[in-house]
């Protein structure tokens, strides 16, 4: 192997197949998975040389099953778990980014249904936003988490037109009333203040998981416990493949969320992020402080709050990552190969039609 190809990929042992481990953290939930292999550079993933990570549970006194199942025959495994040679797998330290076939469904499912966790969603159906609510809700009901207890928390300025919808047992919509603002951008900036205000009020007393999501979406396919950990961002559509120096991070220094030329790991998406409460919680909170500095500063970061995720996420790494599969666009970017699931995509909108209205 030459030395470009030497920088350029990983090999990963296999990873356990007949049970799930947890430590104290759940992000030590390892996904039943094949061996694997990944090209770094061509994601704009920081190289680094060829390294083999191999965990043995047997040897290793942090790692306890905490689950009993039946051992699945081989053959039914493989067919589940199809080996992913064509995407990035992991982060350079080593997080893991999902995809389609590379977690156990029905292995996390129990897992995850032994603790009863809640999950709470938020979203924001501001002015003419609330338009979407509908089909948003509607199609989370067949297949966001299905089988746990959501919140629905809906962030709204005309509660007396959130939509009526047949719910799930032990999932509910609970409506927070908030003002709304003259400029799109506003709202934008002011979703973080939001979620670490009402964090405070309501998600830490009521909810495991805090998941943030835009509400000019709509469910696809499956999303379920998979996404879950203490920190996650998902990676922007758009930027997908593209080199570095090509994602628009805030480059003005006088900005809190100034990211220098050759510096970031990936270009997050403000409109899906989550992860355990305490964590939401001080993302926001330090995303809404950074704001305050730059408008103190008459500075407004040129993407308003993804700016400032993408610079929080930079310096504080997310303990998983979502695959395109978990945010995407089909009518500008098509599907193209790698994209095996759509599981959470744009809904065609005029933006200059509804953003300030």
């Amino acid at each position: 192997m030459g030395e470009a190809e030497e920088l350029a990929c990983w090999d990963i042992q296999p990873l356990i197949t007949s049970s799930a481990l947890c430590t104290e953290d759940d992000d030590a939930i390892l996904f039943a998975t094949h061996t694997f292999g990944t090209d770094i550079n061509s994601f704009s993933m920081v190289p680094f040389r060829k390294m083999v990570v191999s965990i043995q549970h047997q040897d290793n006194s942090t790692l306890q099953p905490c689950v009993q199942h039946q051992e699945k025959p081989k053959a039914e495994l493989q067919t589940k778990l199809q080996r992913r040679i064509d995407v990035p797998l992991l982060t350079p330290w080593l997080a893991p980014i999902v995809w389609d076939g590379t977690f156990d469904e029905d292995i996390l499912n129990e897992l995850f249904r032994s603790r009863n966790i809640t999950i709470g969603l938020t979203v924001f159906a501001i002015k003419k936003y609330v338009t979407f609510l509908k089909l948003f809700l509607e199609t989370a009901e067949k297949y966001f988490m299905v089988g746990y207890k959501v919140n629905y928390y809906v962030f709204t300025d005309r509660p007396a037109d959130i939509p009526k919808i047949p719910l799930q047992e032990r999932r509910k919509v609970i409506t927070l009333v908030v003002q709304h603002y003259a400029r799109w951008q506003d709202i934008s900036m002011h979703r973080m203040e939001m979620i670490s205000n009402f964090s405070r009020q309501h998600f830490f007393q009521e909810v495991d998981y805090l998941i943030c999501m835009d509400v000019d979406m709509k469910f696809s396919n499956h999303l379920g416990v998979e996404i879950l950990s203490s920190l996650f961002g998902t990676l922007h559509p758009g930027f997908y493949g593209a080199q570095r120096e090509a994602f628009t991070y805030e480059r003005r220094p006088q900005s809190q969320a100034y990211i220098p030329r050759g510096k970031g790991d990936f270009y997050y998406a403000g409109g899906f992020f989550g992860g355990k409460v305490q964590q939401v919680y001080e993302m926001t909170k330090a995303c809404h402080e950074a704001m305050l500095i730059d408008k103190s500063n008459n500075i407004e970061a040129v993407w308003h709050d993804e700016s400032h995720l993408n610079k929080y996420l930079f310096l504080h790494k997310p303990t998983k990552v979502l695959s395109p599969e978990y945010l995407w666009d089909e009518q500008l970017l098509g599907r193209p190969a790698f994209l095996r699931k759509m599981r959470y995509v744009a809904v065609p909108k005029n933006h200059a039609e509804i953003r300030n209205k």
